[in-house]
């Protein structure tokens, strides 16, 4: 699971890229281009790799955020219970559940030891707009794990809104948890314990 965990950090710093610039990329180059370039400032960046969360998630908020499509990631993770939410709750959950995506996947970021990421060419037609970037995580020592992007196109350039690690989605890994607290204490009991946790983390992190 920590693996895991690491690689999916990857998901995000590898769309590090600014916005202007990656509405003219293609989805397979987004992900290669920004990917070398993040790299490069993970390994320069001493306070990074030594675990400065403060220093990561600001890193994460203004380069990586904005290519991830968090309201259509929340209501796939919420899947039919989506619809029983309130506006308000819905904007609830998104803000949750990207606190607690950035603040999980940011005290990970400091694992990186040297890893390098192949991303696959795209097997897609030119005017397809929903397609899978197909990567692989490599490491000395260690079988290569798969990191694959599921990205639509919008008007504002391609955007994630699911990752898939080893074959198992984010978005997956979630919709049973989710699934759980809604039966047992609702949608709002679902919002308090995603706020739990990221408080919880917040507290640790400090």
């Amino acid at each position: 699971m920590k693996r895991r965990l690491v690689v999916f950090v990857w998901a995000f710093a590898a769309l590090a890229v600014p916005g202007a610039s990656a509405q003219d990329l293609t989805p397979d180059a987004l992900v290669k281009t920004v990917t070398q370039d993040v790299i490069a400032v993970i390994k320069q960046d001493k306070e990074i790799q030594a675990g400065n969360q403060k220093r990561t998630i600001a890193l994460v908020e203004e380069k990586v955020l904005p290519h991830f499509n968090f309201t259509r990631m929340t209501a796939l993770a919420m899947g039919v219970n989506w619809r029983k939410a309130t506006p308000e709750q819905q904007q609830a959950l998104v803000n949750e559940f990207r606190t607690l995506l950035v603040r999980t996947y940011s005290t990970a970021l400091s694992a990186y030891r040297n890893q390098v990421i192949e991303v696959k060419p795209l097997r897609a037609k030119p005017d397809d707009a929903d397609v899978m970037v197909r990567s692989e995580v490599k490491q000395s020592g260690t079988e290569p794990v798969t990191l694959d992007y599921s990205m639509e196109k919008t008007p504002n350039g391609w955007k994630v809104y699911d990752v898939t690690v080893g074959g198992v989605s984010l978005v997956t890994t979630y919709r049973d948890t989710f699934a759980n607290e809604v039966r047992n204490a609702g949608v709002d009991g679902l919002i308090k314990a995603l706020a739990d946790k990221n408080r919880q983390l917040e507290t640790k992190r400090g």
